[in-house]
């Protein structure tokens, strides 16, 4: 079934857009008419520090042949100046911007997964940690920073901080000092851009996706693709609860075209919890809630995929 054309003329900004989640809320996002301007570091000519084959100019096809119009724009968003100057751009191009995504991350080669979590925070190496925080909030920061005072134009404008974990999950330590620094801070700071936008008629939100199968994922399991998945179970028996990137692009797409999205205004979101709010599934037709069943996993309990899918 087609998706509503519901977005059409709005312009959408998907930072890290290259792959996993930000491209499938790109490509989301385009399905309901939408132009998006997706960017990241991996292009055809160049990849980044990830060293990932996805690159932005594919995300902009595939957002273009879902129906919308795709617009790559490789950016580094450490790079002030470089976001500044994609602002300018989406200015001169369209003289607004309706929905800002900040899915920017690209550090899980630094995390050090999983033997890193098993170690004290003074045994990881710095530089690698102090890359994770760069990474993971100056990015967001400085993207906002350039990117709000052209969304807050005009009311109704939306900022969709992306992240791992809600905020019920992610109140324990996350075991790596780094990592949890990095993805908690996207929920405070839907938190605190909730307060400073809502005398402007704008909405900011905090959403995670739940166990995703990303490209790097799949490619962890033996490289399984999206169609095989389900061959995966056999080394991780709850990778039945995971989801695709569409999962999550979905949820995106649904904020946006929802004309009560204020009512989410600072809230921690997740695309389990908007499925059955806005009644979309997961391109398999079902609603997984992965966060669900990895806290009851984590309670001791023995979750089964059908009470959580």
């Amino acid at each position: 079934m087609n998706a509503p054309q519901d977005l059409e003329g709005r312009v959408c900004l998907v930072a890290g857009a290259t792959r996993g989640a930000g491209r499938g809320m790109a490509v989301q996002l385009g399905a309901r008419g939408a132009v998006v301007y997706a960017t990241g570091r991996s292009t055809r000519g160049r990849r980044s520090e990830v060293n990932r084959p996805e690159t932005v100019e594919e995300t902009a096809g595939l957002v273009t042949a879902a129906g919308g119009t795709g617009i790559a724009v490789p950016t580094d968003h450490l790079e002030p100046a470089q976001v500044e100057a994609l602002v300018g751009r989406i200015d001169r191009e369209h003289g607004r911007l309706d929905v800002l995504v900040n899915g920017l991350w690209g550090g899980d080669h630094l995390v050090g997964f999983p033997d890193a979590f098993g170690r004290k925070m003074w045994e990881h190496d710095l530089d690698a940690d102090l890359r994770i925080l760069r990474l993971g909030i100056d990015s967001h920061v400085i993207t906002s920073r350039y990117a709000l005072p052209l969304l807050t134009q005009r009311p109704g404008g939306l900022v969709v901080e992306v992240t791992d974990g809600t905020a019920g999950y992610n109140a324990k330590y996350r075991g790596h000092l780094a990592f949890d620094l990095a993805k908690h801070a996207p929920i405070r700071m839907a938190m605190g851009l909730a307060e400073e936008l809502r005398d402007l008629g704008c909405t900011a939100v905090c959403l995670t996706p739940g166990y995703l199968r990303s490209e790097a994922m799949l490619d962890t399991y033996k490289k399984v693709t999206e169609e095989t998945w389900r061959d995966a179970l056999r080394d991780d028996p709850h990778f039945c609860i995971s989801e695709s990137p569409a999962y999550v692009g979905r949820a995106v797409a649904a904020l946006a075209a929802d004309p009560g999205v204020a009512r989410w205004n600072g809230q921690s979101l997740s695309s389990g919890q908007l499925a059955r709010v806005y009644g979309f599934t997961d391109t398999d037709g079902t609603q997984p809630d992965a966060w669900g069943y990895i806290t009851a996993l984590e309670a001791g309990k023995d979750p089964q995929e059908a009470d959580y899918r």
